[in-house]
């Protein structure tokens, strides 16, 4: 997958894809709510899965029955192709977990 910056109409066009995610300080991000700090740990351990499946890693704050994200290429300093298929795989994984 081509690690290049997207534009910014590429970029809101996907997050028209992404409901509940947004663009702060450069970064793609979300909160989830899960009903448990173990639901929200086993949130954690299945999007590091997925993190290492794609060789793409986000930072990840787990709370005591939350999860943020937030991601960006670091690589190319802006947001990617890759970031968003990343953050597609979390939000397709996150109601199985009981996430909202």
């Amino acid at each position: 997958m081509p690690n290049e910056p997207l534009s910014q109409k590429e970029i809101e066009d996907r997050l028209r894809e992404l409901p509940g995610w947004s663009v702060a300080d450069g970064r793609l991000t979300r909160a989830y709510r899960l009903g448990s700090h173990f639901a929200a740990t086993a949130l954690v351990v299945h999007i590091a899965q997925i993190q290492e499946e794609l060789n793409h890693h986000s930072d990840l704050t787990l709370g005591y029955d939350s999860v943020g994200f937030a991601v960006h290429s670091h690589d190319a300093d802006a947001l990617t192709e890759r970031d968003f298929a990343l953050a597609q795989r979390v939000a397709d994984i996150a109601p199985g977990h009981g996430a909202s």
